[in-house]
């Protein structure tokens, strides 16, 4: 972890929602490496935990100097808007207890937010661990895609005013069952909130036999959807994306076979050629 757990005037708070995952959020503390010029805190929230163990772990965390606090379950929104209201940051990153950061991370997002005014997230890719290992399906950003299911992670770094202009994460009864990162992208997506995606590994994503990673293949989902469609129906059309890629097909058919072989087979050299102009987005 290095250097103090919470500095004075940080420049990017790590918010912790934590919900018996006691035996996880070491693990998540330890991968916690930001350069001396970085100040930075760290917000544990714990989202009305009753497993012992975990209660046990964060009266610890809390008598070693962390800041923990404690609230009756609200969710995993609930909680990490308690965390933000609670931040002194200029940037948020909210770390899932059980993942881990790469130290590469937070230094480029902040760098990058500092120098470029005009954005306000940064998300990069991330790799499983644990039951299962590989890639993480992240991928550089496209309103459209988005719209038709969620590639940027939680574990992204944002201005806390984007999140306040929103006002922060969805609290509801029905985002409870989960998505709630999609509402959320969507929502400053359509707030006009600009994306950069950091092409490089960005964090580990634990993978057990409880993770919920296709989210959209639980029953709920549907309900889900229907709300997000609800809650944003002036900006969102789920047909939207599908008649938007039945155009591009319309208006070269060859083209957009290719770009989707690439895209799809070969990532790494697409996007190569994308920054080399040879090729264009979708």
């Amino acid at each position: 972890m290095g250097g103090k757990i919470n500095m004075n005037d940080p420049i990017i708070s790590i918010i912790i929602p934590c919900y018996n995952h006691g035996h996880f959020i070491l693990d998540a503390l330890g991968s916690i490496s930001v350069p001396e010029n970085i100040k930075y805190e760290i917000i544990i929230v714990d989202d009305g935990s009753t497993d012992s163990n975990t209660v046990e772990v964060l009266n610890d965390l809390k008598n070693k100097g962390y800041f923990v606090y404690r609230q009756e379950n609200k969710g995993l929104s609930g909680a990490r808007n308690t965390a933000i209201n609670l931040a002194k940051g200029k940037y948020i990153l909210p770390l899932d207890c059980d993942n881990k950061l790469l130290p590469n991370y937070i230094p480029y997002a902040v760098n990058f937010l500092e120098e470029n005014s005009e954005y306000s997230i940064v998300y990069g890719k991330a790799n499983f661990f644990g039951d299962k290992t590989g890639p993480k399906p992240i991928k550089p950003y496209s309103v459209q895609e988005l719209m038709t299911w969620n590639f940027i992670d939680a574990c992204a770094i944002y201005r806390k005013t984007s999140w306040a202009a929103i006002g922060g994460y969805d609290e509801s009864k029905t985002m409870r069952m989960g998505v709630e990162d999609w509402e959320y992208w969507l929502h400053l997506t359509f707030y006009g909130f600009k994306f950069h995606f950091y092409n490089e590994t960005a964090f580990l994503y634990r993978l057990t036999g409880t993770s919920m990673v296709d989210k959209d293949t639980s029953p709920n989902f549907q309900i889900l959807r229907n709300y997000i469609e609800n809650k944003h129906s002036y900006y969102l059309n789920f047909d939207a994306p599908a008649e938007f890629y039945i155009n591009k097909f319309k208006a070269s058919p060859l083209v957009f076979i290719a770009k989707l072989i690439l895209s799809t087979y070969f990532p790494n050299f697409y996007e190569k050629q994308i920054e080399k102009k040879r090729l264009k987005r979708f």
